[in-house]
């Protein structure tokens, strides 16, 4: 990543030959932007001054959907906190192959392991899924700053164990379950209550959610279109409302 500045500035990334546009973090808004800072339960416990020199390292990088924000096997230096917009990392496969390893969403860091890791590599890939403001973080200088804060540690600590539990649910789910089963425990993660209902507005393409549960998208659609039919859910452009959720339960926990 480029060098803090005091003025806007163009950074390029070399491996992906795309111009990736960084301001400063520390000029106007910063105020706004340590609140939003604050939602992630690893920046969470860092005192005010912690937060200022944090700020003063860090830089805001502006991506447009598509872009490379950094390839695997790149050197890692920098970790990243999601402001707006989705961000999703992968993996690529020897033969050009791609496997979606998690989808960002406001509000969370990423790409934090590589303070522990040892490697100075990216284990995985990182593109804008839609236009997205991400905060750029000194990894060294953080590092620094948690041989100085417990509380920060602790806080870290609990955000790579929730971050675990989820992969290993993940990892269950994906060798333990049908391809309806995978779709059904989905839905019913991500439904958010709408009234007297459960919705999900779907913010991402049937291609990344397919990668992301290890099937096809034709497989997606197969398996949503037998939900409909069986009147489990109904679904209306980006909308999908969960109508029977007991029997959609029925279809997660089969094994």
């Amino acid at each position: 990543m480029a060098e803090l500045s005091t003025k806007r500035e163009t950074l390029t990334d070399t491996s992906s030959e795309s111009d990736v546009d960084v301001t400063p973090a520390n000029g106007a808004g910063s105020r706004d932007l340590a609140t939003d800072l604050r939602q992630a339960p690893l920046l969470a416990a860092l005192s005010p001054a912690q937060l200022a020199r944090l700020l003063q390292r860090a830089s805001q990088v502006r991506l447009t959907a598509g872009q490379m924000l950094f390839h695997q096997e790149a050197p890692a230096e920098r970790f990243y906190f999601l402001r707006s917009g989705q961000i999703r990392l992968f993996r690529l496969s020897s033969d050009g192959g791609e496997k979606i390893i998690e989808l960002i969403r406001a509000g969370q860091t990423f790409a934090e392991a590589l303070l522990f890791m040892g490697t100075g590599r990216y284990p995985v890939c990182a593109a804008a899924l839609t236009e997205a403001q991400v905060v750029s973080i000194d990894a060294a200088d953080f590092a620094a700053m948690l041989r100085e804060s417990p509380e920060t540690c602790f806080a870290l600590l609990g955000d790579l164990s929730r971050r675990l539990h989820a992969m290993i649910a993940e990892i269950d789910s994906l060798t333990l379950l049908s391809a309806q089963g995978r779709v059904a425990r989905w839905l019913l993660r991500n439904s958010q209550a709408e009234a007297s209902a459960s919705v999900i507005r779907l913010n991402v393409t049937k291609a990344v959610l397919a990668s992301r549960l290890s099937i096809q998208p034709e497989t997606w659609s197969r398996v949503t279109r037998r939900l409909v039919d069986a009147g489990v859910i109904s679904v209306d452009g980006e909308r999908i409302e969960i109508r029977d959720r007991a029997a959609l339960q029925a279809l997660a926990d089969e094994i």
